[in-house]
């Protein structure tokens, strides 16, 4: 069996220049790299993929923080990031935290990082200051994906969830609806997002810039799930005085609306109009209006940022800088869940 002294005798070079080599790392002249290879292929030499990493002190592995993998928008954002990693030759490390605080508290912990990972990729998980330290004392790369997972020094991609957020609530409004509802995330929910707060800050913007003032009344905050859209609406239909539309944070709890809304008895979008935001997978299939985010795209850029350094690369230039966010942006989708008002 050919080993690694083999070519490096027939090259010329010692083993480590050889490794670089082979690994395509930039520190090796392109004449060396010529001459290694030569010798690679003279003696078919294979390239053990474990041994390459550990020569270079890698471990082919990034781990990547979800908070729930059986949302949407994770799992889309996961298998983008998948993809990526393994066309670069990298494993992917999944830590689902399941909404729970406890798991974040044990997956983020550095000894759970140290060592077994070439790289962090944080998807909408909120950091205590804690996991801040924490995550600075491991010194390695990292990147966010989606706001209020912000870490110093790390890139972030996201979409401008305050925008997106008016661009619904502006939908509503152009078509007449003027008592909106919002049904929006769960305050008390253990990992603390954040999204939700600037999706509520855009309807809000939005309402105001139209001359409304927001009324508390039509905003109810349940789970950020179907079954949180449901229990919204449900809520919002006891208050009596039905809105004429409602915004929901999330394509999933804009699918709880409609359940809820059908199962008392009102129509949509005759009774009452319907708008989310994400472009789920489901909603074209539910006729359900949306303002679609690039959620693949999240991920495969998110990937691209993180990798692209550790292969010795510089960054692209549609990646931006460690210190600004890249906002990538959304679109407004009409489908058959909006409509105008009923006239009285």
């Amino acid at each position: 069996m050919t080993r690694i002294d083999d070519v490096a005798r027939l090259a010329g070079v010692s083993t480590a220049t050889v490794s670089r080599a082979l690994r395509g790392l930039p520190t090796v002249s392109a004449a060396t790299r010529r001459r290694v290879l030569a010798a690679a292929e003279q003696l078919q030499y294979a390239v053990s993929p474990s041994a390459s990493r550990l020569a270079g002190g890698r471990t082919g592995a990034i781990a990547v923080v979800v908070p729930r993998i059986t949302r949407w928008f994770f799992g889309v954002v996961v298998e983008a990031v998948e993809d990526f990693l393994h066309q670069c030759g990298y494993d992917l490390l999944l830590h689902n935290l399941g909404g729970r605080e406890q798991n974040r508290q044990r997956l983020l912990h550095p000894a759970n990082l140290h060592k077994r990972v070439d790289g962090v990729m944080l998807v909408a998980t909120p950091l205590r200051p804690a996991d801040l330290t924490a995550l600075t004392r491991l010194d390695l790369p990292g990147v966010t994906v989606s706001s209020g997972t912000d870490v110093p020094g790390w890139p972030c991609v996201r979409i401008d969830d305050v925008a997106a957020a008016r661009l619904a609530t502006r939908h509503l409004l152009d078509l007449g609806h003027r008592r909106i509802a919002h049904i929006s995330g769960d305050p008390d929910d253990e990992l603390a997002f954040t999204a939700h707060l600037d999706r509520r800050r855009g309807y809000q913007e939005a309402l105001r810039a139209a001359g409304l003032r927001p009324d508390p009344t039509l905003d109810v905050e349940s789970g950020f799930d179907i079954a949180g859209g449901t229990r919204a609406t449900e809520e919002l239909l006891r208050r009596g005085d039905p809105p004429t539309a409602i915004f929901a944070a999330c394509d999933e709890m804009a699918m709880g609306a409609l359940t809820a809304l059908r199962d008392a008895g009102l129509r949509v979008p005759q009774d009452v109009s319907l708008i989310g935001i994400d472009d789920h997978a489901l909603s074209g299939v539910l006729g359900l209006s949306t303002i679609a985010q690039p959620a693949a795209e999240q991920g495969r850029l998110a990937a691209e940022m993180l990798i692209d350094p550790l292969r010795g690369r510089t960054r692209a230039p549609d990646c931006g800088a460690d210190d600004l966010p890249v906002i990538l942006p959304t679109r407004l989708v009409v489908r058959d869940s909006t409509a105008p008002p009923r006239a009285n």
